[in-house]
């Protein structure tokens, strides 16, 4: 059965346990031995961000192994404790830049270009254009658009038949339609 991790790391136990001793040499081959399974660990693992190295990662995961090695315990093996320091450095370094997308907005500045604004007619300018239709297209758009009657309820106001109100009504809009440019 092939082992779970790299040969290589089984002599960090030893030297990690030597370094907080106060063994100097102990420690810098610890941080040797372990930066490079970390390489390994952090070109699978790291951000595929623009700009963003996966040395990066390695180096951030050195920086929290060495603030936190006093919670390494002695009997306990060194490489599950280094690669859970690495997994959550690995997420920290998605959440920073793994998700950041850089994008040149010059290249879209023709597609993001605002339209001419168009003028939008204010309520004032539709009661002019309304007052400005004849009679009885005037009182038709009036019944139906302004105070909100059917069709029905104009004819039946107005003395004309329903027919008629639907020509009228269509018409006035016409008018206004064209007196705005639409």
């Amino acid at each position: 059965m092939k082992p779970a991790f790299p040969l290589r790391l089984e002599g960090l136990d030893a030297l990690l346990r030597a370094a907080l001793q106060g063994d100097d040499r102990a420690y810098g081959a610890f941080l040797r031995e372990a930066a490079s399974a970390l390489r390994a660990f952090a070109s699978r693992r790291a951000p595929a961000a623009p700009g963003y190295d996966p040395e990066d990662l390695v180096q951030e995961i050195l920086m929290a192994v060495h603030a936190k090695r006093h919670t390494w315990r002695e009997g306990d093996p060194v490489a599950p404790w280094l690669f859970a320091i690495a997994r959550y450095k690995a997420v920290d370094a998605y959440r920073k830049h793994g998700r950041k997308l850089e994008v040149d907005i010059d290249e879209f500045a023709e597609i993001l270009a605002s339209p001419t604004a168009e003028a939008v007619p204010t309520p004032r300018d539709v009661s002019r254009a309304v007052e400005s239709l004849d009679g009885r297209q005037r009182a038709v758009v009036s019944s139906i658009s302004v105070d909100g009657r059917s069709i029905g309820e104009t004819a039946e106001k107005l003395k004309i038949s329903e027919g008629a109100v639907r020509i009228a009504f269509h018409r006035g809009l016409a008018a206004i339609a064209a007196r705005f440019g639409s």
